[in-house]
């Protein structure tokens, strides 16, 4: 995002104090024009999204320390994909293309079915609606926001949860730990994911008790 922004406005180090886990990239960029005083319309938004695409497939090649699968996710992923009872989907601040090609890179994309990115929404919590609909347009089933669970490693998607009415499972494999999120409001906390029984569990025991 830095050397996109770098492109489109000649500024280095721009996001060097911006939050960013948990918001959407719209909710990125518009707080990144107000703080340098930019104009900001839909086609600075498409123009920083293209810019930002054509760089982050290089980035991703290059080793960092946290780069790589968290503990237990694909596991998870697989137990839960074969269930008949649960649908996965995507909901997500990432751009859409951005959202892929992160997850392709790793072979986790192939596991979702619809759901909601952070392309125009510059508020997280619109997207657990937007969600529901794209699943349903994508030919899944229709639910209530109380028969979704939603995982994420932030107290923005703790609250994206709560004001959607939805469920939250939070997993401390981010930069907050469970003490964080547990007072978020999170109804259940894991260090990470690789209890994959439990994880199960707790997903369909808060939606059963729902």
């Amino acid at each position: 995002m830095g050397l996109a922004f770098e492109e489109l406005f000649g500024m280095t180090g721009a996001l060097a104090d911006v939050p960013m886990a948990g918001r959407t990239d719209a909710g990125i960029l518009s707080q990144l024009a107000e703080i340098h005083g930019l104009p900001w319309r839909s086609e600075e938004m498409v123009r920083f999204r293209d810019a930002y695409l054509k760089f982050l497939p290089i980035e991703l090649e290059k080793p960092g320390p946290r780069k790589g699968v968290m503990p237990g996710v694909r596991t998870l992923l697989d137990a839960l994909a074969v269930r008949s009872d649960v649908h996965l989907a995507l909901l997500t601040g990432n751009f859409q293309g951005g959202a892929r090609t992160k997850l392709e890179y790793f072979d986790l994309w192939r596991y979702f079915r619809g759901g909601a990115f952070g392309d125009h929404a510059v508020d997280r919590n619109v997207l657990v609606k937007e969600a529901l609909a794209e699943v349903v347009a994508a030919g899944g089933p229709s639910v209530l926001p109380s028969e979704v669970v939603i995982i994420g490693d932030t107290p923005l998607d703790v609250a994206c949860a709560t004001s959607a009415g939805a469920r939250s499972i939070a997993v401390a494999t981010g930069s907050h730990a469970p003490a964080a999120l547990r007072a978020a409001g999170a109804d259940a906390v894991f260090e990470d994911l690789s209890e994959t029984a439990d994880v199960v569990s707790e997903m369909l025991r808060r939606r059963t008790e729902g």
